[in-house]
């Protein structure tokens, strides 16, 4: 009695001294304590940045005067753009911002050099991917500098302009989203975001809680194989997917004015897009239960997928704001190439033949995924 109903320092080392145990026990705690905020220092210090440059660009030219190669000159050496396609076509040339390959689309007309010269201000065009009015914003501001900047040391002598009449035009067109309706943008990439976040810690908690309970356990041990275990069991949060697709789309058009998709392949195109890519995040929180130990580790480890998912994907920050290695990062994530079916198929009005490499890439992702899960839901049995 005189002992126990004293303050005892040694009670509570003993008490530190089993948590510390506890937390080294817990490694998956114990590197989300460490992991996650370095990788938020890393992302938010060294891969965010909302004035992108170094945007590709195409660009053609039907004078071959010298004039028209230093107006192509002077916009490469703005810093936004980096001329990567010297397109034929019109046709070529709509492909690729189509495709989303370029941000930028300048075209020279054959007469440029001549109507300089003549002063007759001459006009070029230039048409943006608006459907991120972040990113576009850096290149249209480079390319309206052009009529002021571009020729200022080689038009000299009688040609020398007057400084508040340049010697040339651009007219500008924003693609996809003229007004720069920020909701465009944000609203189709939400999708992915939320597929991701629900569907994935949903799926590991889920299994996670049944493997807490032993019932996981007692599945395993029917003749029923991992594989149909698997896919009894993910098949009904596909249909969960589909209905939160189906509520956002809905949303999306009618809060919103979003933009819907044109044509049966658009539609085609998103919807088999959007299955992959339910179904990869389902298999993902899969593989994460067979891994997890709780519903806290299964959550953790849900949440530290979701980080670079949402920063490096291009749905909150402009994709080609990030360094080279986050952008690397950023294609292996699925979420990346379903915002890009997402924002295609719905504000550009993409085919099948324009998302083959998001959609292949969308399919990768779910093999390997699956097999994972599969392969790893073997050794859960002792």
């Amino acid at each position: 009695m005189s002992g126990t109903g004293h303050f005892s320092l040694l009670r509570i080392f003993a008490v530190l001294a089993k948590e510390f145990t506890q937390l080294r026990r817990d490694r998956i705690t114990f590197a989300m304590i460490l992991g996650i905020p370095i990788m938020q220092l890393t992302l938010f210090g060294y891969a965010i940045n909302n004035d992108p440059r170094h945007l590709p660009a195409a660009v053609i030219s039907h004078d071959p005067g010298n004039l028209a190669r230093a107006v192509v000159n002077s916009l490469e050496h703005t810093g936004y753009v980096d001329i990567r396609y010297l397109p034929r076509s019109e046709a070529e040339m709509d492909q690729l911002i189509r495709r989303g390959k370029v941000i930028l689309a300048v075209t020279i007309p054959p007469d440029f050099t001549r109507r300089v010269l003549k002063r007759d201000h001459p006009q070029i065009l230039a048409e943006a991917d608006a459907s991120d009015p972040t990113t576009a914003a850096g290149a249209l501001a480079a390319v309206e500098q052009l009529p002021i900047e571009a020729l200022r040391h080689d038009l000299l002598g009688p040609v020398t302009p007057e400084q508040a009449d340049p010697p040339f035009e651009v007219v500008v067109h924003r693609l996809y989203n003229p007004e720069n309706i920020t909701s465009y943008n944000i609203v189709p990439g939400l999708l992915g975001i939320v597929l991701s976040l629900t569907l994935v810690m949903m799926t590991a908690m889920a299994v996670t809680r049944e493997s807490e309970r032993g019932t996981m356990e007692s599945l395993l041990s029917t003749p029923a194989r991992p594989t149909e275990i698997m896919v009894g069991k993910l098949i009904p949060y596909v249909l969960v997917g589909i209905v939160q697709t189906l509520v956002i789309l809905l949303a999306a058009r009618l809060l919103f004015s979003v933009p819907m998709a044109d044509s049966l392949a658009g539609w085609s195109a998103l919807a088999i897009g959007t299955v992959m890519f339910i179904t990869g995040n389902l298999a993902l929180g899969y593989f994460i239960s067979t891994l997890a130990k709780s519903q806290l580790q299964a959550m953790q480890m849900s949440f530290f997928y979701m980080l670079p998912s949402i920063f490096l994907s291009g749905f909150a920050f402009p994709f080609y704001g990030m360094p080279v290695w986050a952008r690397v990062l950023g294609e292996v994530m699925p979420v990346t190439h379903f915002i890009r079916v997402v924002r295609g198929a719905l504000l550009k009005g993409q085919l099948f033949g324009d998302m083959t490499g998001e959609l292949g890439a969308l399919a990768a992702f779910v093999i390997l995924v699956s097999v994972a899960a599969v392969m790893r839901s073997r050794t859960t049995l002792d």
